[in-house]
């Protein structure tokens, strides 16, 4: 079983610099509920299937498998509502930050997030990043999906 440990910040918009180019990723979930869920994602030619699963949102088991952009493509036609972002990596440190620019019903809103080896991994942070969300389960994107940045 894989763990992800996983923290996740807002930004100042104003102090970010994105770097020139980001992967458009567009996603959503087959099923759902606060200890689990089931998501498609396709990232530019690639597709996944992913299933996360716990109730610490900061550590969860997560299980990630490559499946057809086809398949993708008509599960995603399956759900009801997607999600769409560009994602933007960026090195700093010892860690390499994944800025998620959200689109569509969710423009406006911008979140870092850093994956960490360990619970205990010390963590510095970029000028950039402004309160940290991790345990806000608002910022899920799977509740994006439900309650979207721009009814909040």
């Amino acid at each position: 079983m894989a763990v992800e440990i996983e923290r996740k910040f807002l930004v100042h918009k104003d102090r970010l610099v994105l770097p020139e180019k980001g992967k458009k990723l567009i996603q959503a979930y087959i099923w759902s509920d606060p200890e689990k869920s089931l998501r498609i994602r396709i990232s530019g030619e690639q597709a996944f299937l992913t299933i996360k699963a716990g109730v610490d949102i900061l550590e969860r088991a997560e299980f990630e498998y490559e499946i057809p952009l086809s398949d993708a493509r008509e599960l995603l036609a399956l759900c009801d509502a997607k999600i769409e972002k560009t994602r933007y990596f960026i090195p700093f440190g010892d860690h390499t930050w994944e800025v998620d620019v959200f689109h569509d019903l969710n423009n406006g809103l911008i979140v870092a997030e850093v994956e960490l080896n360990s619970a205990n991994d010390k963590l510095v942070l970029p000028d950039w990043i402004a309160e940290e969300v991790s345990k806000d389960p608002k910022y899920l994107n799977v509740s994006l999906i439900k309650n979207p940045f721009v009814e909040w």
